[in-house]
């Protein structure tokens, strides 16, 4: 038998403060994937997240949760995105973080600031996360909703012609044609774009650009020295004169 304890004990002794938690994982697919579907995870020793702050705000992240692996420069990367929907959005207009998961964005826009600023992903776990982390830090002007995007509107028409910013975030395969689609169809006035892959997010721009959308700043942020990877901060303005008429 595996010597359990003898290895937490090790562990602990190696990194001592360093261990948040250890989780044994069994899993039975043929992958190299942390999270089994088809087998088993347990906690062994400690708690089943880490802490982490970002611009004073505490994110608990679990195993199943994505977070920047380079916090420090994570902090750079989202001041631009604040810096970009701060300087553009008016007072009043509604902020929507959209595929916002455990809701990192959304309360660091909404923290210190009068705005109201809503979560939206169709995760319901992922919305439950950032409920709970907001409560936790306090942040009261937020609202997260479990919603699928193309439906958003039609359950909550009061957002009807006032979403002002739009915050995206989407993974490196960049935003779905026909979610990208469903995302145009919302009218936001402006849009914020994060992304870890300028190729996805190039193309997407060409759609934007063909939806009646100006890019006005474009932002780079190198979280990887030395690497391919880069992050990229786009801001779009809707331009009333180039959104396209329906025959």
């Amino acid at each position: 038998d595996f010597p359990m304890q003898g290895f937490i004990d090790k562990m602990v002794e190696l990194y001592e403060s360093r261990i948040a938690g250890i989780l044994h994982t069994v899993n039975d697919e043929q992958g190299d994937r942390t999270l089994a579907t088809d087998g088993t995870s347990n906690l062994i020793y400690g708690e089943p997240y880490i802490a982490e702050t970002l611009n004073g705000i505490t994110f608990h992240i679990s195993m199943a949760s994505f977070f920047q692996t380079n916090p420090k420069c994570a902090e750079k990367l989202y001041q631009k995105v604040l810096d970009y929907v701060n300087e553009s959005t008016p007072e009043g207009d509604v902020i929507m973080d959209l595929f916002c998961g455990t809701g990192t964005i959304t309360q660091l826009l909404a923290n210190g600031s009068s705005q109201n600023v809503i979560g939206v992903d169709i995760v319901e776990a992922a919305i439950e996360d950032a409920k709970a982390n907001a409560e936790r830090n306090g942040v009261s002007n937020v609202e997260f909703h479990a919603a699928d995007v193309g439906k958003f509107l039609y359950n909550f028409p009061e957002y009807q012609g006032k979403i002002g910013t739009l915050v995206l975030d989407p993974p490196r395969a960049g935003i779905a044609p026909k979610t990208l689609r469903k995302v145009i169809a919302l009218g936001a006035k402006r849009m914020v774009y994060v992304s870890c892959n300028p190729a996805t997010q190039s193309r997407d721009t060409e759609q934007l650009q063909l939806a009646g959308y100006d890019l006005v700043k474009f932002s780079l942020v190198d979280q990887f020295p030395h690497t391919s990877h880069v992050e990229c901060v786009a801001l779009f303005e809707l331009n009333p004169d180039k959104v396209p008429i329906d025959e």
